[in-house]
């Protein structure tokens, strides 16, 4: 028997976050179609929400939110579950503030506009560091 992740319980579980509702929509859309289970949220009280409602495997945060900073939410989110792969997503030139989000325990971190690939490439490497933890 072939398993790939495609197959409906390996998805991976994203959970999107962004204030930024066109590119939220289309990305998600997007991921979907590349058989990520991707729930989104347009704030940070929605994402501390939805992490409370839901597993994920993996989050894509926005760093600038109007409603909230992304590195205060990835402190929520780390408290709320540790284990959790975080990926940084910035579009305001701030690669310094997202490098300070690794130095909370963010995965990674990525700058606006990002290829498709890249993002799926670091979503699939942040799940597996999800799924096996150190």
């Amino acid at each position: 028997m072939i398993v790939n992740e495609s197959t409906k319980g390996d998805r991976i579980k994203l959970l999107l976050v962004d204030d930024e509702v066109a590119y939220v929509n289309i990305l998600s859309k997007r991921l979907a179609k590349r058989d990520f289970d991707v729930k989104t949220a347009l704030s940070g009280i929605q994402a501390i929400q939805a992490l409370r409602e839901h597993e994920f495997d993996v989050a894509v945060l926005d760093l600038k939110m109007e409603d909230m900073d992304g590195i205060e939410v990835l402190k929520i989110f780390k408290k709320m579950s540790p284990n959790l792969s975080v990926i940084m997503l910035t579009g305001h030139g701030s690669e310094q503030a997202a490098r300070e989000g690794v130095q909370f325990g963010a995965f990674d971190y990525l700058t606006k506009p990002c290829e498709l690939e890249e993002l799926i490439e670091k979503i699939r490497l942040a799940a597996r560091a999800t799924k096996t933890p150190t």
